[in-house]
């Protein structure tokens, strides 16, 4: 991890750009430092360090030193500690806020759907669908975007939640898998031209959405009945997979190929 890396998280924990790099300098320099020295290490001006290192030490993230009677110096509270009164300090706000915020949310008016404007916010989005999930959860989902959903979907699954996951190609198991062999991944890749991914939490909210060649689009809705749609689209393509399976491939293609209704319903004009 980079130094602009750790400077990133300690901004996202709560620090100020300036309180950042002040801190990240003091624990760079393994002995009490004054301001003059902090400023000249981190890059924060002159004309705020003081103020910027009067604000850490209000914090309690770093401490000052009297080496002299007309000096002073600076020394961090140690990564370690800080970290863990970070984690605690986090820990009791959640704890507060989960009985603060449902007691002022008002009803919403009307069912939240909105667009995500990239591949991390649909999958973060759909992390957040996974995570909220107490009694079922739907997947249809490739192994590229399931490597950064699977630890929430085990975590599901461990506490108690009945997963249900169509995988267009390998992934670990977890839950109950279907693999999607009828038609094969490939066939389907360039069929739709993108990865289609489906996200359903207690068929109460759902991310749709796409991926392809860097690019990706996609939506959140938590109106049911379009979580209930999309979670009847993963259950009814993971039954074609059981079916497939039971009465193989050959058989189907047959039956899409000569039956009216199957070939009408096919049919993409």
């Amino acid at each position: 991890m980079s130094t602009q890396d750790v400077l990133e998280h300690l901004q996202r924990l709560g620090m100020s750009g300036y309180e950042s790099k002040a801190y990240v300098a003091l624990v760079a320099a393994g002995k009490p430092i004054n301001g003059y020295e902090v400023a000249k290490r981190s890059g924060v001006p002159r004309s705020t360090v003081y103020e910027t290192l009067g604000k850490l030490v209000a914090r309690g993230a770093a401490y000052e030193v009297r080496e002299e009677p007309d000096a002073t110096g600076y020394l961090p509270l140690p990564p370690e500690a800080l970290l863990d009164r970070l984690r605690r300090e986090f820990d009791g706000s959640l704890d507060a806020l989960k009985s603060a915020l449902p007691a002022v949310a008002a009803e919403p008016e009307a069912h939240l759907i909105h667009g995500l404007r990239d591949g991390a916010a649909m999958l973060a989005r759909a992390e957040d669908v996974v995570a909220g999930a107490r009694r079922d959860l739907f997947l249809s989902v490739w192994p590229e975007e399931m490597a950064q959903l699977h630890e929430g979907v085990r975590a599901a699954s461990e506490r108690g939640v009945d997963v249900s996951v169509v995988a267009f190609g390998e992934i670990e198991d977890v839950g109950h898998v279907y693999r999607h062999r009828y038609s094969a991944p490939q066939a389907v890749l360039d069929d739709l031209g993108y990865r289609l991914i489906v996200v359903v939490g207690d068929r109460r909210e759902a991310v749709v959405g796409g991926f392809a060649d860097g690019a990706a689009w996609g939506i959140y809705s938590a109106d049911p009945a379009v979580a209930l749609m999309a979670a009847e689209y993963v259950r009814q393509d993971a039954a074609l997979q059981i079916l497939a399976d039971r009465v193989g491939a050959a058989e189907l293609d047959r039956w899409f190929a000569s039956d009216p209704g199957l070939l009408r319903l096919l049919r993409r004009s």
